[in-house]
């Protein structure tokens, strides 16, 4: 056996072993991998796109296991461990997911239904962790794996295509969305066991299903890249400073009609990232007036950005939020306040 071959099953029993000896060891690094990204998203643009990548890779893996191994077999006459393949993947979904959810629990706003996804994802996380889910509940149920896997996918497409390339929030979700569609074909045809040319229509309406439900809820899904990092509701503004008075939690209607209201976002972005958000005023659940604003990324307190409104309806006195949304609808956050008679 040549030495390269020696070295290299050298190294992977050495890996086998660490990992058999120290398996928490992968969930750890993984999260703490995670929370350096998060911290350092500035500089993280190279991490970034190893994770895309990998992803990517490991799916491509996933469909060609046996495959692959038959042909690395054949060709270097040398057979990967199978534990040492289950750890890979394993550790690739653990550092896949800690390396989103830091940005997620950020971004999400968790009055709403972003909640749900942002909560799925974590439980995704925890399973990843726990070798008894992992590998006797969901690596078993063949379509159900490469259903996670392909949300996991979906997930770090989201974070990492506006840092990478410097997509919109809008087209970075349209394009992930675009990718889990794709992938989803396969996972589909796992589950159904395609026998006749018939069932072929199925499996087609079902990707194009999933493409749709994730249209329809993509409100439900956290703009991963963007989170706010100051807001003020307020009736003054210093425009030379750009900065917001105090902040107002209640305001009569006479001083509204008077002196009309600024609503002040800082929203955090990456670094050269532009981007249309807006400004939705509601009342009472209401929408009476829907402001557009350019934001750019890079700056470390975050884009400043404000809507002075002073035009309001007759009857003003109420409950009323204003939502800070992307082109799509994706919610951002909201600053609430309330109109007294």
């Amino acid at each position: 056996m040549p030495y390269w071959k020696r070295y290299l099953s050298r190294l992977v029993d050495f890996a086998t072993m660490l990992i058999n000896r120290y398996p928490r060891l992968i969930a750890l690094a993984g999260f703490v991998s995670g929370v350096c990204s998060f911290l350092l998203v500035d500089r993280q643009h190279g991490f970034a796109k190893v994770m895309a990548i990998v992803m990517l890779a490991s799916w491509l893996w996933l469909m060609m296991e046996n495959v692959l191994r038959q042909w690395m077999t054949k060709r270097f006459g040398w057979n990967l461990p199978p534990g040492l393949l289950r750890y890979a993947t394993q550790m690739i979904h653990q550092e896949s997911l800690f390396f989103v959810l830091p940005f997620l629990f950020v971004t999400t706003t968790w009055n709403s239904g972003q909640a749900i996804f942002t909560g799925l994802l974590a439980a995704m996380a925890v399973v990843s962790v726990v070798d008894p889910l992992y590998y006797k509940s969901l690596s078993r149920r063949r379509w159900v794996f490469l259903g996670y896997h392909t949300l996991t996918l979906f997930a770090v497409l989201l974070t990492s295509l506006p840092i990478i390339l410097h997509l919109t929030t809008t087209q970075s979700y349209r394009l992930a969305l675009g990718v889990a569609v794709l992938l989803s074909f396969p996972s589909i045809l796992v589950a159904l066991s395609i026998r006749r040319l018939w069932q072929w229509p199925v499996v087609l309406g079902l990707s194009l299903m999933i493409g749709g439900l994730g249209w329809m809820l993509r409100t439900w899904v956290p703009p991963a890249t963007l989170w706010l990092t100051d807001v003020a509701v307020t009736s003054r503004f210093d425009n030379l400073k750009r900065e917001p008075g105090k902040s107002l939690d209640e305001i009569s209607a006479s001083q509204l009609r008077s002196q009309g209201l600024y609503a002040y976002t800082a929203i955090n972005a990456p670094r050269g990232l532009s981007e249309r958000i807006y400004h939705v005023w509601l009342h009472n659940g209401n929408e009476v007036d829907r402001i557009p604003l350019e934001i750019s990324g890079g700056r470390k307190a975050g884009y400043r950005a404000w809507t002075h409104k002073q035009n309001f309806p007759g009857e003003v006195a109420g409950r009323w939020r204003v939502q800070v949304i992307t082109e799509d609808g994706q919610m951002i956050g909201t600053l609430r306040f309330e109109v007294t008679p």
